[in-house]
């Protein structure tokens, strides 16, 4: 089965993926997507219900495989030993505070305090005005890539990208869905909204 989920955005190629799943018992269903973000989080809704996945790169587009009906023990709990990851982080705002000078400072200064903290979240997402930090301003990019270095995933709202005109903008990190923050409310111990 077919699903070209080509020019869509999140999380629609996820949605047409389980449609497509549904309607069958067993088999394959192979989706045709444009960007990476759409291949990544394909390959995460995967491996979370269990399903085989794989992913050729064609000239202008992937093409993600999903096969259902054999067992695989890939997700997410099974492999790290049904233990949860620690912390999710998530940022909704590129200030601390009301007065955006001083809380623009204040921002950066928590992030690289957050990089020499012994324990750094698992992943960080973006989302409103928060995006502005994994694209135009500079001075937190430079920490959020050392940050990702470190093992930090690093996701900003593919909505709020768009809204503020700063999709071909980002400089760390992948475009993700607020299907990000319905799994990490269940798949982390603690999620910190700031």
């Amino acid at each position: 089965m077919l699903v070209d989920a080509r020019g869509l955005g999140c999380p629609k190629p996820v949605m047409l993926a389980d449609e497509a799943l549904s309607s069958i018992k067993e088999g394959t269903v192979e989706v045709l997507v444009d960007n990476e973000a759409s291949v990544k989080n394909l390959q995460r809704f995967a491996r979370k219900k269990g399903f085989y996945s794989e992913v050729k790169k064609d000239t202008d587009h992937w093409k993600v495989f999903i096969t259902k009906g054999y067992t695989c023990d890939t997700s997410a709990d099974e492999a790290e030993g049904g233990e949860k990851k620690k912390l999710m982080m998530i940022i909704g705002t590129d200030t601390l505070g009301k007065d955006e000078e001083i809380g623009g400072i204040l921002m950066k200064g928590f992030l690289e305090t957050l990089k020499v903290s012994k324990e750094v979240p698992d992943t960080i997402f973006f989302l409103n005005a928060g995006v502005r930090l994994t694209t135009v301003v500079e001075e937190t990019v430079s920490v959020l890539k050392e940050l990702e270095s470190m093992g930090v995933e690093i996701f900003s709202c593919g909505t709020c990208l768009k809204y503020y005109n700063l999709e071909d903008q980002l400089k760390v990190g992948y475009r993700g869905t607020t299907g990000h923050i319905v799994e990490g409310l269940q798949e982390f111990e603690k999620v910190v909204w700031i």
